[in-house]
């Protein structure tokens, strides 16, 4: 969409950027962009949080973010912890020694309880979250976006982001292609209680998914249990899928439903894959499932959603706040497009490993020797849960680029230095100086901290921007992220 000039009765600007959609990556991108002043509205649909209690995963690279944001401790007693293995395929292998995180482990939480503390926690730093509101039209201009709502009310803001999910009403109104591969295959997934021992349904399933998959019964605790079984045979996709639906799916794979009863949610979903062909159209964003959307195998959508919040959201404020750089916005469909089709391509592949066809399977019992290597079980991992990317800053060291773990810090942790959204520079050397941009990058000076390199940039997204020990070349990278130096 190109961009317009102004018309002369366009309303004046209500607020900065307007967030379409409250999941999880509209409420992370909302709170993001207050902790730098931006003045932000969410705007969702629905009148009311999804009310079924479907359990999702946080990958260690999530777990990162939130520790990074300060909001780890208060996610933690909401969920359950799980070691970081059996991910990929559902091939059941240990976790990988040695992961490079402080939060290796996978925490399951149910998803309203995850999307309620977000979305809490962009309110308390002052985002706007209004409910009932439909998006019917999007419209821009050299100055800003106009908003037309569903009841006839008009908003203006500077950008618009569509975090609105895989139906993206945004998307759609922008024009943008979302090319892939339609379902082939759907699949019924829900959480419910068994009556079965424990012992029974592991042996019974450990049988079973030798030939047949998807298909698994896993536990969450207190007798409730994760249930996966194929659609074939339940043929009216539109009407939700039924216990007596599971029960019957069960009984014709395993003889027995095992008791399954009290469902807290139900869904059914296909293995449609696709990708936006651009994440910016001018002044108008895309993020989560509204760029992309795969199959759930690896459960790394909520999680790559949010992590593109937390990519886009510094470069956003440092737009609206008029020291970003001319191309720093163009970075987050750079960085975030590659990552979004490597992992559509691991969901592929996966998918294709959960065939019952003779040629899927004999790959399947390959891989699953191979993965008894640590390198390729541990590669497969740090995969899945995104601790595993690298940007493409250029050339240099192999951490350039890369997240940089958790360390110990004269201050307590390194993430705790990065709550507030702002730029790092952790200065072993105790020579350099952020100068000018001291407004937008904290500064330590600590040559204990453990980190073999003298000198490293972060930037808010904890990614490596810069390594050395050099002033002036630091300098250099520091304008190609945070801009110019205040005078």
């Amino acid at each position: 969409m190109p961009a317009l000039h102004v018309p002369a009765d366009r309303a004046p600007l209500d607020f900065d950027v307007i967030i379409v959609g409250c999941g999880p990556t509209g409420a992370m991108l909302a709170a993001e962009l207050r902790l730098h002043d931006v003045r932000v509205l969410v705007l969702e649909k629905e009148t009311e949080p999804t009310s079924f209690v479907r359990i999702v995963g946080l990958h260690i690279r999530s777990l990162e973010l939130m520790a990074m944001r300060g909001l780890l401790d208060r996610i933690l007693p909401h969920g359950r912890r799980r070691p970081a293995a059996g991910f990929f395929a559902a091939i059941a292998k240990p976790e990988p020694t040695g992961l490079d995180s402080a939060y290796a482990y996978l925490l399951g939480i149910p998803q309203p309880v995850i999307v309620n503390l977000l979305e809490e926690h962009a309110i308390d730093l002052g985002a706007q979250i209004r409910r009932g509101c439909a998006v019917a039209g999007v419209e821009q201009d050299d100055a800003g976006v106009t908003v037309d709502l569903a009841d006839g009310e008009r908003l203006r803001s500077r950008y618009l982001v569509g975090c609105d999910g895989a139906r993206s009403t945004v998307r759609k109104l922008l024009g943008v292609g979302f090319p892939g591969e339609p379902a082939r295959t759907e699949t019924l997934m829900g959480e419910m209680q068994v009556s079965v021992p424990p012992e029974e349904i592991a042996a019974k399933v450990a049988e079973i998914s030798e030939t047949r998959r998807p298909f698994w019964l896993r536990p969450f605790g207190n007798g409730v249990y994760s249930v996966v079984v194929p659609a074939a045979g339940i043929s009216d996709r539109a009407e939700p899928p039924t216990l007596e639906d599971f029960q019957h799916q069960l009984r014709a794979i395993a003889g027995t439903d095992f008791g399954v009863h009290s469902p807290r949610w139900l869904s059914r979903f296909g293995d449609a894959t696709r990708l936006a062909e651009r994440y910016r159209v001018g002044r108008v964003l895309l993020a989560g499932d509204a760029a992309h959307i795969h199959p759930p195998i690896g459960g790394q959508g909520l999680n790559l959603g949010v992590q593109d919040a937390v990519n886009l959201g510094w470069k956003l404020a440092a737009q609206v706040r008029g020291w970003a750089p001319d191309t720093l916005l163009d970075t987050y469909q750079a960085e975030r497009h590659p990552v979004a089709a490597d992992v559509l391509d691991n969901t592929r592949a996966q998918a294709e490993l959960l065939s019952p066809e003779p040629g899927p399977q004999a790959v399947r019992r390959l891989l699953t020797e191979l993965m008894d290597i640590d390198e390729v079980n541990r590669h497969l991992i740090e995969k899945i849960t995104g601790i595993g990317i690298r940007y493409d800053f250029g050339a240099g060291p192999d951490l350039l680029g890369r997240r940089l773990r958790d360390i110990a810090v004269k201050q307590g942790n390194l993430y705790g230095l990065l709550y507030g959204g702002r730029g790092l520079l952790l200065d072993r050397t105790e020579r350099l100086t952020v100068g000018g941009w001291s407004d937008r990058v904290a500064y330590l000076s600590d040559p204990t901290a453990e980190v073999d390199v003298p000198g490293v940039l972060l930037r808010p997204d904890g990614h490596v921007a810069w390594i050395g020990d050099d002033q002036q070349d630091m300098e250099e990278h520091l304008s190609r992220w945070f801009g110019e130096p205040a005078h």
